[in-house]
């Protein structure tokens, strides 16, 4: 049997198997991103980062169901299914590529992003509502205080409010003791969120974009076995596996 046909039917099946693997693997990094971002939902403004889930995690689950049909169309050596296949491969591989570019566009752009939005929340916060306890996740999770650090509460119209302090939400850990007032500094978190957040929502992009990036080009290497197997059945010397 054709050496080339025989690396390129092995390729098909490994890819097919990966599919399925990626297929899972897509779904929970879509999940995944739109967990980490929507729990600091209040702080963005843009939303092209849920564009880039909202198109991984469909083509996930396509990828799982593809997967069963690349590995049915080589053993079967349906010129159709593969021919198929291809197209599917190809389909993916687009959105794929669109994602990827949403998520570099967004990825760019997550400072600027911050920068208007953040002071704005953080300016809203009352103790009550919304953005307060937005503002309060924020803190505590990132053991993080203000915008760019903890003196930014102090132009803040809360911070006069109540006797000059910061939330109990910059306190470090669970200690009972403090109560925010800024002669507590070693009680107190003092770095800014704003830095802490960009580095957190940076991290789960860049996670992101190389899992896609990944499995983009290794689509690349399907596309061109698929391609090798149609052209020889078409030839008419395509052999089985077994043969």
């Amino acid at each position: 049997m054709d050496c080339g046909i025989v690396t390129s039917k092995i390729v098909i099946l490994l890819l097919s198997l990966i599919f399925w693997a990626a297929g899972g693997a897509l779904v929970y990094v879509g999940s995944y991103v739109i967990k980490s971002y929507s729990n600091f939902d209040n702080f963005l403004q843009d939303k092209y980062t849920f564009i880039s889930a909202g198109i991984i995690i469909p083509v996930g689950v396509v990828m799982f169901i593809i997967g069963t049909v690349g590995c049915y169309a080589t053993l079967r050596e349906s010129k159709v299914g593969l021919s198929f296949f291809l197209l599917v491969i190809l389909a993916i591989f687009a959105a794929e590529v669109t994602a990827l570019v949403y998520g570099i566009i967004y990825q760019r752009r997550i400072k600027g992003d911050l920068e208007r939005s953040m002071s704005d929340v953080f300016l809203k916060y009352d103790g009550q509502n919304s953005d307060t306890q937005a503002v309060d996740y924020l803190q505590s999770q990132l053991q993080c205080c203000g915008v760019q650090t903890y003196l930014n509460w102090t132009t803040n119209p809360w911070f006069s409010s109540i006797n000059n302090a910061v939330p109990v939400s910059c306190c470090k850990g669970n200690n009972t003791e403090c109560t925010g007032k800024l002669d507590q500094l070693d009680l107190l978190n003092t770095r800014g969120c704003e830095g802490m957040l960009e580095q957190l929502l940076q991290d789960v992009m860049s996670y992101a974009l190389l899992v896609i990036l990944g499995f983009a080009i290794f689509k690349i290497f399907g596309t061109l076995s698929v391609c090798v197997i149609t052209c020889k059945v078409r030839r008419g010397g395509y052999q089985s596996l077994d043969a």
